[in-house]
């Protein structure tokens, strides 16, 4: 993996499975390939058992757009349908479904990482 920007994907993608379940979500898939056509970077139970898809996004910079930014609505909606074909073959019990957003950024000096989490990005 030498390219910076996988690096920071996968750095980021950690960072975010580690933020949320210190918060009391558990991870049930990273980086999940669905037969609905899509992937996604994590999924997870939130402590109110809703299972949640989530897209993580991280920038160096805004130059080219913020990370809440950069997922469309039919990117959003890829999502669900895959987090949807997830939740009917893990038999995992959930409350409901929903996609969020963790939007990361290195700050200054680069060792460090700021997350941000953007609920219901799915609509």
């Amino acid at each position: 993996m030498t390219d910076p920007r996988h690096r920071l994907g996968y750095d980021a993608e950690a960072a975010a499975a580690t933020w949320l379940e210190a918060r009391g979500w558990t991870v049930l898939a990273r980086r999940h390939r669905s037969a609905a056509g899509g992937e996604v970077d994590l999924i997870l139970l939130d402590p109110r058992r809703v299972l949640v898809g989530v897209e993580v996004r991280a920038r160096r910079s805004n130059r080219a757009g913020a990370p809440e930014e950069t997922v469309d609505a039919r990117r959003a909606h890829r999502i669900g349908r895959s987090l949807a074909a997830f939740s009917t073959s893990a038999g995992v019990p959930h409350s409901g479904l929903r996609v969020d957003l963790v939007a990361v950024r290195p700050l200054p000096g680069g060792h460090q990482l700021r997350l941000r989490r953007v609920p219901g990005i799915g609509g």
